[in-house]
């Protein structure tokens, strides 16, 4: 049986794809940076990164023919954790310099920051999450303790519809918004795990170590 799970990073052309890649490499040494299909398909779980704007995403996945293969990812139950921009690429709809039909894999949509008393947008730093609705145990977020610090970088928030798909908060200027969102075996930060001290390593622990239940 192999225990090195498979992990295929999605490159469609808005990350700095190294260092999520030396990430996982301290958990598995079978790791893909890819955007072919079938490398996508063999993989036991999935990572869609991404920096910059909801609509240069969503062009950079048509564009390489990837809106359907990572839907059909998502579908298959295994494992796909969406960091940053890729976690907002998950939603329905993204509003950053208008409107954009995104992946629709969890219902929901991404909106700016409203108007914060004396906070700066773009979230920029480090800041604490914190439980939603749910316990994080068995999740990417599991061992982590409340108030575990990442570090942010966005002027957009994740919005799902129910309320059952947010793992974690976040406070920013007296706001409260989703920092991490979930269905089933599918999974979004909008913070950057690869770039979070020892939390962050621990959830792209977890994540591989869903990969390696997901390879039995």
């Amino acid at each position: 049986m192999n225990t090195s799970p498979k992990v295929a990073i999605i490159d469609y052309g808005l990350s700095n794809l190294y260092s999520i890649s030396k990430a996982l490499k301290h958990f598995t040494d079978n790791v893909f940076i890819t955007d072919e299909l079938s490398v996508l398909n063999s993989a036991d779980a999935a990572v869609l990164p991404g920096v910059g704007a909801f609509d240069e995403g969503m062009k950079g996945l048509r564009a390489r023919g990837l809106v359907a293969g990572v839907k059909e990812f998502a579908n298959s139950g295994k494992p796909l954790l969406g960091i940053c921009l890729g976690a907002q690429l998950m939603l329905t709809q993204g509003h950053e310099f208008g409107t954009f039909e995104g992946l629709n894999i969890i219902d929901g949509e991404v909106i700016k920051f409203p108007e914060l008393k004396g906070a700066k947008i773009p979230h920029i730093g480090w800041n604490k999450i914190y439980p939603a609705h749910k316990q994080w145990s068995g999740t990417i977020l599991d061992t982590l303790k409340q108030n575990a610090t990442m570090y942010f970088v966005h002027s957009y928030v994740l919005k799902p519809k129910n309320e059952n798909n947010i793992l974690a908060l976040c406070e920013y200027g007296g706001y409260e918004f989703c920092s991490v969102i979930q269905k089933g075996q599918i999974y979004g930060c909008q913070f950057h795990p690869e770039k979070s001290g020892e939390d962050g390593v621990n959830i792209i622990k977890n994540f591989v170590n869903l990969a390696r239940k997901a390879n039995k």
